[in-house]
């Protein structure tokens, strides 16, 4: 089994910021990369950012120059800090992991956490 734990969402006024983790756990033997997706209500879910396991990142244009995805590899961890805020950032957001499993060593590319809600006024 594996665990996704999201934390940091919430209510925020245009222009603020708000800081998203995640934290993976359970039956992991090496992770490939971690990101951030979102999905508003009547859309699709759509990339966020992601981050591998060697640092290096991707972004949707959407969202490039505000926010910044990170890790610590020690903690399994992945954040996703999000600065000037629009109310077009309003969306559930999912964390998403792409590890090898303990068992078998078996790839698993998209596993999803619960999401957490943000909400951007205007």
């Amino acid at each position: 089994q594996v665990q996704l734990l999201e934390s940091g969402g919430g209510f925020v006024q245009a222009g603020g910021s708000l800081r998203l983790s995640c934290v993976a756990s359970g039956s992991i033997s090496r992770i490939n990369a971690m990101g951030w997706y979102r999905q508003a209500p009547g859309k699709q879910r759509e990339l966020v950012a992601t981050i591998s396991s060697g640092g290096s990142t991707n972004y949707a244009d959407s969202v490039k120059g505000r926010f910044t995805i990170s890790s610590n590899n020690a903690k399994n961890t992945v954040y996703l800090q999000m600065n000037s805020l629009e109310p077009e950032d309003t969306a559930v957001y999912y964390c998403n992991l792409d590890y090898y499993a303990s068992i078998a060593y078996r790839r698993v590319r998209d596993y999803w956490g619960q999401g957490t809600q943000v909400i951007v006024s205007s």
